[in-house]
């Protein structure tokens, strides 16, 4: 049986002997996504692999502004930005895009109802409150593909995509969910970014095949960026764009 959801008025229970503690557990459409708290850390684990944890976020929140810096350049007239935040997580990036009053509306795609509900009312509510709060955010429960190509067919663009739902585009929490780097996945990250707009993914590792994929599919501008981390190699972020004719590497 599933431990009871633990509402954020609550006091998180202490660790078992230095062992994770399981703070929710749920099983739906993509499998199993997993709340647990080891020391001060909260984490989740999504069918068994380790997605995150609450004890850093530098790249996460570099995702959001190197997406930016992109998108914005150096004119100070130019309108607001939009975002969309694929994976909501434990809430660094959207976190980090909504204490920056430049960006415009910000759309946070999620698919897992369970991490929406620990945000709302669990353990993740404090990191994100704020966040959730802020007229600019809108929350939308749904699969990203699914979304980006609604955007596409209803002609409502965003200037940035920023990417975080894997661990990265060679290490994928499900299979369907290599769907979003193929050809036609690609295609529809294409599609629903605005002329000049930014594509921004998260990854654990280096791949240069993905960077080679972003150019086959008709992204102009490509070059990752390395996020120095606490522990292991450093996380990578793949950016691509419409704004130069380069072939950056």
């Amino acid at each position: 049986m599933a431990p009871a959801p633990v509402p954020p008025t609550a006091p998180l229970p202490p660790d078992d002997d230095g062992r994770p503690v399981v703070l929710d557990r749920r099983t739906g459409p993509y499998g199993e996504v997993v709340l647990r708290r080891h020391g001060g850390l909260l984490q989740i684990i999504a069918n068994g692999c380790f997605l995150m944890d609450t004890s850093d976020g530098r790249s996460e929140r570099r995702l959001v502004t190197a997406a930016l810096d992109a998108v914005t350049g150096p004119d100070p007239a130019r309108p607001a930005p939009s975002l969309l935040i694929g994976g909501l997580g434990v809430g660094f990036s959207l976190a980090e895009a909504a204490a920056d009053p430049r960006w415009g509306r910000v759309d946070v795609v999620e698919r897992e109802a369970a991490v929406i509900d620990w945000h709302r009312a669990g353990p993740l509510h404090a990191r994100t409150a704020d966040a959730l709060a802020d007229p600019r955010t809108r929350l939308v429960h749904a699969d990203l593909l699914d979304h980006l190509r609604a955007t596409a067919r209803e002609g409502t663009p965003y200037d940035a995509l920023c990417l975080d739902i894997d661990n990265g585009p060679d290490w994928t929490v499900t299979e369907d969910n290599g769907g979003l780097y193929s050809p036609a996945g690609l295609a529809a990250c294409r599609a629903a970014l605005a002329p000049g707009g930014v594509l921004a993914v998260w990854s654990a590792a280096a791949s240069p095949e993905f960077a080679d994929a972003l150019r086959d599919a008709g992204f102009a501008a490509v070059h990752t960026r390395a996020v120095p981390v606490e522990r292991g190699a450093p996380d990578v972020l793949f950016l691509a764009s419409h704004h130069f004719a380069s072939r950056d590497a």
